[in-house]
């Protein structure tokens, strides 16, 4: 049964626990055991004698038998096979061994086990590790296998090891980084999506940098063995701080636990201290089942965390999920997307508080009934009108506003906001582009959110360039400032979604995405800065920024998938707004990153340096981005003019 009900967490793998077992003949009764009678959701079983070697039964019966397998596909229904068993490839397997015999049995046994997992419509099987440092071959029959696969994922088994306390390669004596192996593998088997990881976790943890790159990558199992549990004061499993964090890291990021390894501890059923879900159990079957204890303290722990947040309920279905950019100026958007963006209280009461000191700084106490001119450049519904409003409100300050709207469908709302509301002597409505108007005065404050999620994406620089004719020389716009910033991600599913659409234009276009499963390797760094009212009377010029990140030396090697991109704006003085993680403007949803994918991922060594070049481009009559990266390896230029959201001006 699952770790537990707990808000936000109803549809996440991580809330099922399974057990690693050994080869049992009766496949029907392991299942039942582990199950039933341990709780566990599903178990990661041997699908094959481990006695089995292909050439020796041909040697000793002619070449024809019966595999064997762990019982016939009768023993179990479909459901139980596809949805409580984790097929676990025989460990013997050397795909590069320097014995030709070995070397082909495991490939026979490789292809035979998967095959037949595949008929038991299996949703995932376990693959041993790899044995030494090379693994070509290994991963050319898997990428091979793969070709032939549907549904069924494969997880390769990666050791979660220190960088010093790396296995040894026992022809080179080289140190081998987990990570070097798993990335080695992926990229022989062309990144393809249905090859996972499942990381064995062991007494000892990398540094938190070194595991941090891992939840970047596309790791769908921890295997946690008995052995990296030590025993509290009353002789129950428990585990490390770091241990606990990084269980709780996985649980976040939807990584299934799987328990390993025999009973090292007191097996009897948890004190009180503990938090269970299988209250239904007795103390006596609670004692036969010898890892029961340790898969109570996994629901205890899983039980610790927090609930998750209304705003990150509201966000789960957007995780990860690569969206095309708004396209505001271009498009006229619909009533559910304004509806979306007005439930975000945080941004307009930041709006408000700007608009506020705005008037006071405008407008002194002893002139408080000079009216002061406010423009609203694209208006919407009206959110940005009714928070100067209640800004004015406030601070005691008379204000006339027009709201300029380009899109008819909303003026039709606005109208009748602003007859609902009673603001006919307050509000005017234009209906008409910014960037065409012809205003009857000009404005004391000018009032806008055309920030996209880099800042300048929806054209925010250009728009208010245009606009800042009918502003006063000594006017205040709102936002003053706003600046882009990047940072280098890996991004192992990301990537993979772009990758399936198999053409260019999808690796040349920015998407906004709910940033999940990624590993940022360095911080952000500011890309672009734009300011207003801007005394160049001209359209916002190229621009051109080039970058160096510095991966951490305790990080280990890493891939870059591509660029996350944020940004922070100064609303007025000291009031912000922004995604930029370190100034992230809290419970705030308007806003997703932007992501800015690589056609052919980067990897970078420990203490190296990322060069990376940024262009905003423009033409006469639209606006694009192109990046590409410079050391340690020249990527392509990628370029999006034309390709994806960039707008007429």
């Amino acid at each position: 049964m699952p770790l537990g009900d707990k808000p936000g967490w109803e549809k996440s793998e991580s809330r099922y626990c399974g057990v690693e077992a050994e080869f049992d003949d009766d496949i029907a009764n392991l299942l039942s055991f582990n199950l039933n009678l341990g709780a566990f959701d599903f178990v990661v079983a041997p699908l094959m004698n481990p006695t089995y070697r292909p050439s020796l039964l041909q040697a000793n019966s002619g070449g024809t038998c019966v595999l064997p397998f762990a019982g016939s596909d009768l023993v179990l229904s479909p459901s139980q096979w596809s949805s409580h068993v984790v097929g676990k490839i025989s460990q013997w397997i050397d795909l590069d061994s320097e014995d030709e015999t070995l070397r082909m049995d495991s490939e026979t046994t490789l292809k035979q086990e998967i095959a037949w997992a595949n008929h038991l419509s299996l949703q995932a099987c376990l693959l041993p590790s790899p044995k030494g440092k090379s693994c070509a071959n290994y991963a050319r029959c898997v990428n091979q296998i793969l070709q032939g696969l549907n549904n069924i994922q494969l997880w390769l088994r990666i050791p979660l090891t220190k960088i010093d306390d790396a296995s040894m390669d026992g022809n080179s004596g080289e140190l081998v980084d987990s990570w070097e192996q798993w990335n080695s593998f992926r990229i022989l088997c062309e990144h393809h999506s249905q090859l996972s990881v499942a990381l064995d976790v062991l007494s000892s943890l990398p540094s938190v940098h070194s595991l941090g790159r891992w939840f970047g990558e596309s790791v769908r199992a921890a295997i946690i063995s008995t052995d990296s549990f030590l025993t509290n004061a009353r002789g129950y499993p428990c585990l490390s701080k770091r241990h606990q964090n990084l269980i709780w890291g996985f649980f976040n990021h939807s990584i299934q636990v799987v328990v390993s390894g025999t009973s090292l501890r007191n097996t009897a059923a948890p004190g009180s201290d503990l938090v269970t879900n299988h209250s239904s159990d007795n103390v006596e079957n609670l004692q036969k089942h010898p890892l029961r204890s340790y898969l109570d303290y996994i629901g205890y722990l899983f039980q610790k965390m927090d609930p998750l947040p209304q705003q990150e309920r509201y966000e789960l279905g957007y995780r990860d999920f690569l969206q095309s950019p708004l396209q505001p100026l271009m498009d006229n958007l619909e009533a559910q997307t304004y509806e979306t963006f007005e439930k975000d209280s945080m941004k307009y009461m930041q709006y408000q508080r700007a608009v506020s000191k705005a008037l006071l700084d405008r407008v002194p106490n002893e002139e408080a009934n000079v009216t002061t001119v406010l423009m609203v450049v694209g208006a919407g519904r009206g959110p940005l009108v009714r928070a100067s409003l209640q800004a004015a409100e406030e601070t005691g300050r008379k204000i006339k506003v027009y709201a300029v709207e380009k899109n008819p469908n909303a003026v039709v709302t606005l109208h009748s906001l602003v007859k609902l509301e009673g603001w006919e002597g307050i509000v005017t409505i234009i209906s008409c582009d910014m960037r065409y108007w012809d205003a009857p005065e000009k404005a004391d404050i000018l009032v806008s959110e055309l920030l996209g999620s880099f800042g300048d994406n929806e054209l925010s620089p250009e728009c208010l360039d245009g606009a800042q004719r009918f502003l006063k020389e000594d006017g205040i716009s709102i936002p003053s400032s706003y600046t882009s910033f990047i940072q280098p991600v890996t991004a192992s599913k990301l990537y993979n979604d772009v990758k399936s659409h198999r053409d260019l234009v999808h690796f040349e276009t920015a998407y906004v995405v709910k940033l999940h499963n990624i590993a940022r390797l360095a911080p952000p760094q500011s890309v672009f800065e734009f300011t207003h009212p801007n005394n160049s009377t001209t359209k916002s010029n190229e621009r051109y920024k080039k970058l160096l990140f510095e991966l951490p030396n305790d990080t280990g090697s890493a891939m870059v998938h591509g660029f996350a991109g944020y940004f922070d704006a100064v609303l007025y003085k000291d009031v912000h707004l922004g995604i930029e993680p370190s100034t992230a403007t809290p419970n705030m949803f308007s806003w997703f990153a932007i992501f800015f994918p690589l056609r052919t991922p980067v990897c970078m060594k420990p203490g190296s340096s990322l060069e990376v070049h940024f262009w905003r481009c423009c033409g006469s009559s639209k606006v694009w981005y192109e990046w590409c990266v410079a050391a340690p390896t020249p990527s392509a230029m990628h370029n999006t003019n034309g390709r994806s959201y960039w707008v007429g001006l």
